[in-house]
């Protein structure tokens, strides 16, 4: 058979909510406004599959670089690479 390489290939862990957190979507995350040089972290919601970076960025910070429509670009160190994520807001959460 043969192996499955998806998206979201074993992410079970990793996109799992709590009870309390079901079918609730956090406004104030959706719509915070970031400005260029923010630092941001990236916690991927499982509910909104739309604009989800890749499970390997999950739990990883990184500085906002601009807007792309309305998503964000994100520059994250990734080894010693720095690689740029795109995402949505509701998979970024600001750090301060």
């Amino acid at each position: 058979m043969k192996r499955s390489k998806g998206q979201r290939v074993r992410t079970r862990s990793i996109l799992r909510k709590r009870k309390s957190e079901r079918s609730r979507l956090n406004i104030s995350r959706v719509m915070h406004d970031y400005e260029t040089g923010d630092r941001v972290a990236i916690v991927l919601d499982g509910a909104q599959q739309m604009g989800m970076p890749h499970r390997r960025f999950h739990g990883r910070t990184g500085f906002i670089e601009k807007r792309q429509g309305v998503a964000w670009v994100v520059s994250v160190k990734d080894g010693n690479m720095q690689k740029t994520v795109i995402a949505r807001p509701e998979h970024l959460r600001p750090l301060e």
